[in-house]
């Protein structure tokens, strides 16, 4: 009962957002409160959603500050020196463009946060993107995939953290074996960078863009796609924002503080270096007040989805379904299907309620077959491409109102890349002996 209810949820979740029957704030909340009083769950819908705003009130608060402190230094011009750079290289051609997007997001990827990813790749890019007629729905395509290889491999990712803690590995053990296939999976997205850039360059040619003395409009024409003023810019303060910025990816790497208490410090001292006017810090924060709180209120909504989700066993009972129907005769090749099932289960669950409440029934299932528990954690963040496209993901609601796009939008456009990123490294991970 509880498996049926749960997959029907699901499905009829993703069908409305897809469709675009209704908001992603909408379907998340009302959906999963539907389907509880229909299973009989009304009388204990309030413990569960507050639970799940619980759950999901630090990755609200992270988005909220990590918003407000790249906002300010997006304000200050940080990233424009950025965006001259890649453009001189780049010369107008869409395919050197996404290349570069894909080796900037790879780059910055690598402390695992994807917040920070989006908010720098997007920032650096988008104006450039905006200036040459290129979809952004590309840009957004390029760092979702980056990170997905990026946190998803990493031992100190989301995604590979929560699989080594909830299993108690050893890191070494387990991203070792997977570093040739983080390799290939980073060759993979810079492959569909490239062809992604094709596909733009086909359609909108070169662009031939030069940045002689009066050509350097071109950052007041980037400026102007985030409404802002060349009077807020602080060219003289570059530096001390870069040396700001790579502090805070330092602490946050080396987790000397939480990350939501870290990006709140991040953006005060950013509003006090570049404008210590109060008015003028006021005008910022109003700036950016609209997109935080679109991403906010969504990661909220969110949090109701998961509370039901998880509080009604709704999750417990669609995995154990899924252990029971698996054949004897594919227990060899078990790491395998939770490689394959990794995709659907992690787009529709967090990775909390995957890592923490999916993979160790998945893990005693396998060692029924003798297969050891690290195979299955290395298969279970193989998935993470496709995971990244679930509007569950903060950090992708943050990605989709970067680039002002919508959620149902952007998942038709990108689904079939992030397929087939993870396919390919479940292939490598396959040959290179990381599973099975």
């Amino acid at each position: 009962m509880l498996t049926l209810l749960g997959i029907s949820m699901v499905v009829v979740f993703t069908y409305l957002i897809m469709a675009k029957r209704l908001s992603p704030v909408t379907a998340l909340t009302v959906v999963p409160i539907l389907f509880a009083v229909i299973g009989g769950f009304g009388s204990q819908l309030g413990d569960m959603m507050l639970a799940g705003l619980k759950t999901v009130a630090p990755s609200a608060a992270l988005l909220l500050f990590a918003i407000l402190f790249f906002g300010v230094l997006i304000d200050a011009g940080l990233f424009d020196p950025l965006i001259r750079k890649i453009l001189k290289i780049a010369k107008g051609d869409p395919v050197k463009i996404a290349i570069g997007t894909a080796v900037l997001a790879l780059t910055v990827a690598l402390d695992g946060d994807g917040t920070t990813t989006h908010m720098i790749t997007i920032s650096a890019m988008f104006p450039l993107y905006k200036r040459l007629g290129m979809r952004p729905l590309v840009l957004a395509t390029i760092s979702l995939l980056s990170l997905s290889i990026m946190s998803g491999m990493t031992p100190w990712g989301g995604p590979a953290t929560r699989a080594i803690t909830a299993l108690g590995l050893d890191a070494g053990e387990f991203f070792i074996p997977l570093l040739p296939t983080m390799f290939g999976g980073i060759i993979c997205v810079i492959s569909i960078a490239y062809l992604l850039g094709k596909k733009e360059r086909e359609r909108i040619g070169v662009i031939d863009i030069e940045l002689d003395g009066r050509n350097e409009s071109f950052l007041s024409e980037a400026a102007a796609t985030y409404a802002l003023q060349e009077d807020i810019k602080r060219p003289k303060l570059v530096w001390v924002n870069l040396l700001l910025v790579l502090s805070v990816m330092v602490i946050l790497v080396s987790s000397l503080l939480p990350v939501p208490v870290l990006f709140l410090i991040g953006f005060v001292l950013a509003s006090m270096i570049n404008y210590p006017n109060l008015d003028e810090q006021k005008e910022r924060v109003l700036s950016h007040a609209g997109n935080a709180l679109t991403v906010v209120t969504l990661v909220f909504a969110a949090g109701i989805f998961t509370g039901i989700f998880e509080g009604t066993k709704m999750v417990d009972a669609i995995a154990n379904s899924l252990v029971a129907i698996i054949p004897e005769s594919l227990g060899n090749f078990f790491p395998l299907v939770v490689a394959l099932t990794s995709m659907p289960f992690t787009f529709v669950l967090s990775n909390d309620a995957y890592y923490f409440g999916v993979l160790p029934i998945l893990a005693e299932a396998a060692s029924a077959y003798g297969i050891d528990p690290v195979e299955v954690a290395r298969a279970s963040v193989l998935g993470q491409p496709v995971h990244f496209l679930s509007p569950l993901v903060a950090s992708t609601l943050l990605l989709v109102g970067m680039v002002k796009t919508d959620l149902g939008e952007f998942q038709r456009y990108a689904i079939k890349w992030a397929l087939l990123c993870s396919l390919v490294i479940i292939v490598l991970a396959v040959l290179t002996g990381a599973i099975i």
